[in-house]
């Protein structure tokens, strides 16, 4: 049984026998079949017609199709189109080469005909599933950062008016100012929240330009966000005498900072004992790290730390879960990564990683 398609394809084989082949089977199969002979009038009718899979043999005249690939991968408007290989060549290397170009297949000649056809309809299938998803996550973005935006004002008016009543009203009962004081805690969780969604979404979309960063300033301007906490916590901050250049966006780097600090005094011992520090990392990139005194992290809590809403240790401090997943969305977001160090009873480190620049 043979699966009615209204999809186009592009078959690129200089051999006309095989192309004809091809060509009545996949149209008989409800195919639209377009052919091509050559790299060069590849490149033209994918940018054309827009084909929704490309079928490429490997060895033709002119540029083969490991070049033709290649150069569909690099236009934009060809580059999300699935290629699926033709070629004699068995061996490995080719193999692994034309998926290194980044075709999703490859069909072995003499061609099968039932093999193609099947190969054809699984990457279109996955093909289709791809945008779908694609499309439902920019909708739940957009859906989720409207929501987000639209909620501050109305809190913002609730965290105005409990400021106001605090200050101004005539003195209250400790139960209603208990209350009172839960109402604009609650409002400033739900705050936080909000902003860290937004912060989140922009990481994902905004594009920055990077630049050499004093992380020296860049931590100066943490500590100050967090005195009222470095004084609450009566927490040690060991600093080093200076700091390695990296490039990167200090805006988010700043959120990775007071992310990471946050936590340490939160989550560290009593006192806090917080060690920041640097160290070379791999591929040219400089590790930043954030040591504290606290109890530490078994395995297991280490490989879900950085999972959005997942929190560190609910009995110690309650939270969202947002800030390690930002945290690492930023460093990939900026060329780094983020990982932890952590044995029970030793403490932990955390550590993100930027290009030296």
């Amino acid at each position: 049984m043979r699966i009615q398609s209204h999809n186009t394809l592009l078959i690129v084989d200089d051999i006309p026998a095989n192309v004809s082949v091809l060509f009545d089977f996949l149209t008989t199969c409800g195919f639209k079949v377009l052919v091509a002979q050559d790299g060069e009038s590849a490149l033209q009718k994918a940018q054309y017609a827009l084909p929704n899979l490309i079928l490429l043999d490997v060895m033709m005249p002119g540029i083969d199709g490991f070049e033709t690939c290649q150069r569909l991968k690099s236009n934009p408007k060809t580059q999300d189109i699935p290629v699926i290989f033709m070629t004699a060549l068995a061996d490995t290397e080719n193999k692994v080469k034309g998926f290194g170009l980044g075709a999703v297949d490859y069909v072995t000649k003499p061609i099968q005909q039932e093999e193609v056809l099947a190969r054809v309809n699984t990457h279109l299938t996955l093909r289709k599933l791809q945008k779908e998803l694609q499309t439902q996550n920019q909708e739940l973005d957009a859906f989720a950062h409207t929501v987000a935006h639209d909620l501050k004002n109305p809190l913002n008016a609730v965290l105005g008016f409990s400021d106001l009543l605090i200050e101004t009203a005539p003195k209250l009962e400790p139960e209603a100012d208990g209350y009172l004081k839960n109402i604009q805690k609650g409002a400033h969780k739900m705050l936080d929240i909000i902003e860290a969604l937004l912060l989140l979404a922009g990481v994902s979309k905004q594009e920055v330009q990077m630049q050499p960063l004093s992380m020296d300033a860049i931590v100066h301007q943490v500590r100050d966000r967090l005195a009222f906490m470095l004084k609450n916590y009566e927490a040690e901050i060991i600093l080093p005498e200076e700091w390695p250049v990296v490039r990167g966006y200090a805006p988010w780097v700043e959120e990775i900072w007071a992310n990471y600090i946050n936590n340490a005094l939160k989550y560290g011992g009593h006192p806090p004992r917080v060690e920041l520090g640097s160290r070379k990392g791999s591929n040219k990139k400089i590790q930043f790290w954030v040591r504290d005194n606290g109890e530490g992290l078994t395995p297991e809590q280490q490989a879900t730390l950085f999972t959005p809403f997942t929190r560190l240790n609910e009995h110690r401090a309650k939270g969202h879960g947002l800030g390690l997943s930002i945290v690492q969305r930023i460093a990939e977001k900026l060329g780094g990564e983020v990982g932890v160090e952590s044995t029970v009873g030793q403490g932990s480190l955390f550590y993100f990683s930027l290009p030296a620049a």
